[in-house]
């Protein structure tokens, strides 16, 4: 079964996520065709990844579909791929998944069961991104005080039954006292620790004592900042201080680690098994989060799943752009012995992104339960395609 052309698929602008999501679908000789996403979708940056792909389609023209190791090992190979980087990996993932979407099709059974099976039927969740609501259509433009948190919080759990939420306590908000980059890289004022403090306060308030938190930095901070921070939320016991640094930079994760007793996560920034490796090795980590959208799609998701294993960090994906990269995330965490949890941004609530793909699978009191679809088991519906810009490579 060979690859007879690659569509390549730009949705329609999500200005309330400030996403364009990019995809890629492979078509067969056979008239078996798969999805796979490139996931830097937010501020737009997978607009990038339309002419990659474009060069990437024009070398896998006329391989063997079902070789999807040959083909990824092919791209990444190439000549930029092998020094790494978020675009470029983007547009290698989004084939590979594609890829891994047509061998599960054609042998009739999920992506799961050709990595090994399931390990688990279900998969625990956190509501993540709490800082911007929980099915709110316009976070964005939502004012940035306590009691907007706090609804956010008694929404997800006591609403939808979520038992851990993820929170970016220094998010800037249009109605709030910002915290500058500056300061968030070089050292925490005292009104913003206070500032910090109450959001924490008001968040335990809401949650309680058995609801686990996850603290969310976004590589604001680095070493000095990010152990201010996690000095101060400790007494509200989280369960990961999640990208207290930027990954390159491991003597800040080193210093964190020394000086913080919390769980540390990162990964999605990340690419390849040879960005966790050195992260990995120091034992600097925790949970690992890949991107299956940019960190080298499915197949380099499982070595770097099996990678983590072998140095006793668990794996909880970072998910958070179209349903095509939450269907790859639960066939991967389903088949892997080491998921410890899983994403479910607020955007993945609202029907501007679920409305894209013919499937909406969502989780129920807190926990997802993993599709037997072949394949990937979703993909775009007629609405989402007729609205897309689709390039063709044949």
């Amino acid at each position: 079964m060979k690859i007879q052309a690659v569509d390549i698929i730009t949705l329609k602008a999500q200005p309330t996520a400030g996403q364009t999501p990019v995809l890629a679908r492979i078509r067969t000789d056979e008239g078996v065709y798969g999805y796979g996403e490139a996931g830097v979708s937010i501020m737009h940056y997978s607009l990038g990844c339309v002419e990659l792909l474009k060069s990437f389609s024009q070398m896998i023209l006329g391989m063997d579909a079902l070789a999807n190791d040959v083909v990824y090992t092919k791209l990444l190979n190439s000549f930029w791929a092998r020094g790494n980087g978020g675009v470029i990996l983007a547009a290698v993932s989004a084939i590979d998944t594609a890829l891994w979407d047509i061998k599960g099709k054609y042998f009739g059974v999920p992506v799961c069961q050709l990595l090994g099976g399931k390990h688990r039927d279900k998969l625990r969740c956190y509501a993540s991104q709490l800082q911007n609501g929980w099915k709110y259509p316009d976070f964005h433009g939502a004012p940035g005080d306590l009691g907007f948190l706090k609804e956010a919080c008694r929404r997800a759990v006591e609403d939808d039954g979520y038992d851990c939420v993820k929170i970016d306590f220094l998010a800037k908000h249009p109605d709030s006292s910002r915290i500058s980059d500056y300061e968030a890289q070089t050292h925490l004022s005292p009104a913003t620790m206070r500032e910090i403090d109450q959001k924490l306060d008001a968040v335990r308030s809401v949650i309680g004592p058995d609801v686990e938190l996850i603290l969310e930095n976004h590589c604001l901070t680095t070493a000095q900042t990010a152990i201010q921070f996690g000095r101060l939320a400790r007494d509200y016991d989280p369960m990961l201080l999640e990208e207290p640094a930027n990954p390159l930079d491991i003597h800040d994760y080193q210093r964190i680690r020394e000086a913080l007793d919390i769980p540390i996560a990162t990964g999605e920034r990340s690419y390849t098994r040879r960005g966790f490796l050195p992260l990995l090795q120091a034992g600097v980590v925790d949970t690992v989060q890949p991107d299956l959208g940019n960190c080298g799609g499915i197949t380099e998701g499982r070595k770097i799943a099996d990678l983590a294993e072998s140095l006793g960090a668990t794996v909880q994906t970072h998910t958070c752009n179209t349903p095509i990269s939450i269907a790859a995330a639960l066939q991967l965490e389903a088949a892997i012995p080491n998921f410890i949890i899983h994403e479910h941004h607020t955007n993945n609530t609202l029907p501007f992104n679920t409305g894209l793909c013919v499937y909406d699978d969502q989780p129920v009191d807190g926990w997802y339960t993993v599709p037997d679809r072949p394949g990937l088991g979703n993909e775009l519906t007629e609405q989402a395609l007729a609205e897309a810009s689709i390039l063709t490579v044949r």
